[in-house]
């Protein structure tokens, strides 16, 4: 279990099996010389995991660690998660099962 210091007022530690990710922001891209705004790009599908929580628990109450790690790379879906505010950063929170996985820097 991590908990994420967002800034030196808040912190927030997810519960159960939900983690708190950070959008990774892509570079600005160029098409034939045009230079799209930020309201017509799509968000990032790829974050770095912040926090996460204790993990799932079964009917016997036997919990199950989560398989993401705070530091992980990740790809989730272009709809995962909930997108939340903490002291005017935007992160998104959402259950481990919609990360499609881990990327790992060679």
């Amino acid at each position: 279990m991590a908990t994420a210091k967002t800034s030196a007022t808040t912190s927030l530690t997810p519960l159960h099996d939900r983690i708190l990710v950070r959008r990774v922001e892509e570079g600005e891209t160029v098409r034939g010389g045009i230079i799209i705004p930020d309201s017509a790009k799509e968000k990032p599908q790829e974050g770095e995991v912040i926090a996460v929580g204790k993990g799932k628990s079964n009917d016997e109450g036997k919990v199950f660690p989560l398989d993401v790690k705070a530091g992980d790379h990740i790809l989730f879906g272009k709809y995962s998660g909930n997108e939340i505010k903490i002291d005017g950063e935007e992160f998104l929170i959402m259950r481990e099962e919609e990360v499609l996985g881990i990327l790992a820097k060679k």
